[in-house]
């Protein structure tokens, strides 16, 4: 999905360069954005959302369309945030969103929330070292070596990641190793966060769902959208349908992809992958301007 055309009526969520909502509360939630872009808040995952899913997460770089798509759209709102499971500064390095004029507003919580990067001011907070981890990196270094060729480890810092994309069966040995990362998850006192191809441990207390919903009354916002690929986005997706309980209309954006199809049920729009997304934000941004 490329850049769309400039739609024709500014203020209208059913204008063909937007994608329709399927459901009547995400049609409201592009509506209220629309209507008052000065206090809207988007708020975007990372992998899957913005960057494409890749063999090697640590180069899983921002789709090319995605940087300018934020850099139009972010001047034209209140906040522009990304949520994300990665280490702040890794989103923020992978994306290429430092020292970019249009984003000195970006927020970017790290770590499901646990740390956090303000583009205005280049600070980086995170959380003291949790103890869990620490223990958890030896089992799992030794586990990874045991499950065979293309298994791989990602140390967040205060997160680990097993990969099994690139595993000759990634799904017989996502399968596998999901019991026993379970059961170490739940001896160490960690969450267990189930994704694409992807078992991670990290300290429990931390979902995209709180960061969003604190950043959402931090803030002030009118309307709220967000958008993700993953089951760990859920929480993010849940936490919009409670915010519209509240009275706060939301939009709930799925990058589309085969391997989580569910996630297009529990949404109001579904586009085609980061470049879907992109293009759907670059329409955000010329209704907006």
């Amino acid at each position: 999905m490329g850049t769309p055309p400039v739609p024709s009526s500014p203020s209208s969520p059913s204008s063909p360069s937007l994608p329709e909502p399927v459901t009547e509360a995400g049609r409201d939630g592009l509506a209220a954005l629309l209507a008052r872009p000065e206090r809207a808040l988007v708020a975007l995952d990372f992998d899957g959302t913005l960057a494409p899913i890749v063999d090697d997460p640590t180069r899983a770089y921002a789709h090319e369309d995605a940087l300018p798509a934020l850099a139009r759209l972010a001047p034209r709102i209140g906040v522009l945030a990304i949520i994300t499971g990665r280490p702040a500064e890794v989103a923020v390095r992978l994306g290429g969103f430092a020292g970019h004029p249009e984003l000195a507003g970006l927020t970017v919580l790290g770590a499901y929330g646990a740390e956090r990067w303000d583009a205005a001011t280049g600070t980086l907070h995170r959380p003291p070292p949790h103890p869990g981890v620490a223990a958890a990196r030896t089992e799992l270094t030794d586990l990874v070596e045991r499950s065979g060729p293309g298994v791989l480890l990602e140390d967040k810092g205060n997160a680990l990641a097993v990969h099994t994309r690139t595993a000759p069966d990634p799904a017989g040995a996502f399968a596998a190793l999901r019991e026993p990362l379970a059961e170490l998850a739940a001896r160490l006192e960690l969450a267990l966060e189930p994704g694409r191809f992807v078992l991670e441990v990290r300290p429990p207390g931390t979902d995209k769902g709180a960061a969003l919903t604190a950043l959402a009354r931090e803030t002030d916002a009118s309307a709220v959208l967000y958008g993700g690929d993953d089951l760990g986005d859920l929480a993010a997706f849940d936490a919009v349908a409670k915010l519209r309980e509240a009275g706060v209309p939301g939009l709930r954006v799925c990058s589309g992809s085969t391997e989580v199809a569910e996630l297009a049920a529990v949404t109001d729009v579904t586009v085609d992958g980061p470049a879907g997304v992109a293009g759907l934000l670059s329409a955000l941004a010329a209704a907006l301007g």
